[in-house]
């Protein structure tokens, strides 16, 4: 298990467009979320321990704040040939097992994942209604191993400052997490 962090892709970065198949059997784009005041994307995947670790608090918060009008979407883009429990069955039934209302994309080709700068799953980004980044990094500060309670208490401040209508913090701290798994020749250059 490659651990790695994530890329922190400037703030104010305009959300890149994308179109992928959804668990759901739909295709799934950003402007479907164009009513959304808030937009999560998250960079997860079946198999990785950290996003096991942390992947009921995270349906438990889309949950609590899609009520509240933020919009969640999940996207895998890890290689299901070298890691078969990523693959799009797998997320379907992952979907099932951990109750994400959430649309749940695949990003075979990985390209969703090169022009976010991706680079690990968890790895959390946070746009505002004209779809502006405001927030990069982790869910929490709790990860395999450390004994900190999962709480998504990093999400939950950004989402809570948003809809307050009040600034986001900028001192961010990156999401750690397993590095995504790239097709052979496939990996970017902000890999490694």
């Amino acid at each position: 298990m490659a651990v790695t962090h994530s890329t922190m892709l400037p703030l104010g970065t305009q959300a890149p467009d994308f179109t992928l198949p959804s668990t759901g059997g739909q295709d799934v784009s950003l402007d479907d979320f164009s009513e959304s005041p808030v937009l999560v994307v998250a960079f997860i995947c079946n198999h990785c321990p950290f996003v096991k670790h942390m992947r009921h608090k995270l349906a438990e918060v889309a949950k609590q704040y899609q009520d509240r009008g933020v919009a969640f979407v999940g996207i895998n883009s890890n290689d299901a040939e070298s890691h078969p429990d990523d693959s799009f069955e797998a997320m379907q039934r992952e979907v099932e097992d951990i109750g994400y209302i959430f649309p749940y994309l695949h990003d075979e080709a990985q390209e969703v994942a090169k022009v976010y700068r991706a680079a690990c799953t968890p790895d959390i980004f946070v746009f505002d209604a004209q779809r502006q980044l405001v927030y990069r990094g982790r869910f929490d500060d709790s990860s395999p191993g450390n004994d900190r309670p999962v709480t998504g208490q990093d999400l939950i401040d950004v989402l809570e400052a948003m809809l307050a209508g009040q600034g986001v913090d900028q001192q961010q701290s990156p999401s750690m997490g397993c590095n995504i798994k790239w097709k052979p020749g496939n990996e970017p250059e902000y890999f490694g």
